[in-house]
C-alpha cells in the first residue's frame, strides 16, 4: 500500500518529466551545470524505479552499492519474490518524441563491472544458494511528459 501512494506522487511529481526545472531555458549553462542537472536527474531517474519497483513488489535491500575494494556500482539490489535482483537503472533524455532506448547504453565493460560488483555483494553478505538475475530499468525522459518507464527482466546473463 506505501509503494502504491509513493509511486502516485513520485508519478504525480514527474508528470512534467525528470529534468532538473533550475536549468535556464535558453540552454546558456556551463559543462560543469550540465554534469549536475544529468547527476540529478539520474537521482530522479533511480528513485522513480525504486518506487515503480516496489509497486511490482520487489523488496529492496540495497541501493548504490560501491564495494570498498574496487570500481562498481549498483544501483538497486532487491528481491522479486525468491530471486535476487541487480538492477541497473539507465535514464536518457528522449528528443523528438523518439524513445531514448537508454538499456542499449549498457556496454560490455559495463556488463563486466555489473557482474564483478554483484560477486563482491554475494561474497560480504554471504548469499551462496540464491537463484539471481540482472534486470534494467530504462526510463525514457521526454521534456513535459511523464517518463516512459521499460523494465527487462534478466536482460544481463551473468557471464561476462
Amino acid at each position: 500500500m506505501l509503494a502504491r501512494i509513493a509511486f502516485a506522487i513520485m508519478q504525480w511529481k514527474a508528470r512534467h518529466g525528470l529534468q532538473d526545472s533550475s536549468l535556464p531555458p535558453d540552454g546558456a549553462t556551463s559543462a560543469t551545470e550540465e554534469r549536475l542537472a544529468a547527476l540529478r536527474t539520474g537521482v530522479r531517474g533511480e528513485t522513480y524505479a525504486y518506487w515503480y519497483l516496489r509497486r511490482l513488489g520487489y523488496i529492496f535491500i540495497a541501493r548504490n552499492y560501491a564495494p570498498s575494494r574496487a570500481k562498481g556500482e549498483i544501483d538497486l539490489i532487491g528481491f522479486d519474490g525468491e530471486t535476487l535482483a541487480f538492477v541497473e537503472v539507465r535514464t536518457r533524455l528522449a528528443v523528438k518524441g523518439k524513445p531514448a532506448l537508454p538499456e542499449l547504453s549498457i556496454t560490455k565493460e559495463k556488463h563486466a563491472v555489473l557482474v564483478r560488483t554483484a560477486h563482491y555483494f554475494l561474497r560480504e553478505r554471504h548469499l551462496k544458494e540464491c537463484p539471481l538475475r540482472f534486470d534494467v530499468v530504462a526510463i525514457d525522459n521526454t521534456p513535459g511528459q511523464p517518463p516512459a518507464v521499460r523494465l527487462h527482466k534478466a536482460a544481463l546473463s551473468p557471464q561476462a
